[in-house]
């Protein structure tokens, strides 16, 4: 197993990231944090973890420069500037690609909360390159106009206790035309800090990226719900 700190060269910032890569890997994970938080964040580390146990690839990077963090801890400016981080997703997903122990690699964008509106507009602008979008507690809905054109699958999982956010998800899911399921965790907040609620997620996002991977397509139907 490859384990180590990278860096991340992008057009405006050089960002870091922690890349372990299993031997054999399947493909790569890459992790687009949510607002206010960055690589280190908890509750990624541990789905991360549970990925790796499918020889998946993990990369968890920061998506904004410790400049940016700061500023941004002041004013959450940047949180929501979906454009700028979708392109670092984006760049980052180029620079898997150039680098040999994951040039091979599918990869699977995984995003929470803002970070998922990143992941899927950086899947609407790589689609030859993204096997799958799964997406915590995110918000989709700000991916605006580039919902429509992901072509990767996506797997939609929300808190059933987070109502507003739920909501969204449904919205965005009737927008999406590519294959997709809304997967409800039943009790779960926005956080998923009920015991069990972040080990449904994971177990959910691996199964799901295992059953992409067997198929090399999505799910059967154009929407699935599910509790």
């Amino acid at each position: 197993m490859i384990s180590e700190m990278v860096m991340l060269p992008t057009s405006d910032a050089v960002l870091p990231g922690d890349l372990v890569v299993p031997t054999p890997a399947r493909a790569v994970v890459l992790f687009a944090h949510g607002s206010g938080s960055s690589r280190h964040s908890s509750r990624n580390r541990r789905v991360a973890a549970e990925l790796r146990t499918a020889h998946l690839g993990t990369l968890l990077m920061d998506l904004l420069s410790e400049r940016e963090e700061r500023h941004d801890a002041l004013t959450a400016e940047h949180r929501f500037d979906i454009g700028l981080l979708g392109r670092r997703v984006v760049a980052a997903i180029d620079w898997l690609r150039e680098q040999p122990d994951t040039r091979g690699l599918p990869v699977v964008l995984f995003g929470a909360s803002t970070g998922a509106a990143a992941a899927l507009v950086a899947a609407a602008e790589r689609p030859d390159r993204v096997l799958t979008v799964v997406s915590r507690g995110g918000r989709p809905d700000l991916a605006g106009d580039a919902l429509e054109r992901v072509r990767a699958p996506v797997l939609l999982i929300v808190g059933g206790q987070d109502q507003v956010v739920l909501e969204l998800n449904k919205e965005a899911a009737r927008r999406l035309v590519t294959p997709h399921s809304l997967r409800v965790v039943p009790g779960a907040t926005h956080l998923f800090e009920e015991p069990g609620a972040l080990e449904q997620v994971a177990v959910a996002a691996r199964q799901w990226c295992e059953d992409r991977l067997r198929s090399g397509q999505g799910p059967s139907g154009a929407a699935q719900t599910e509790s």
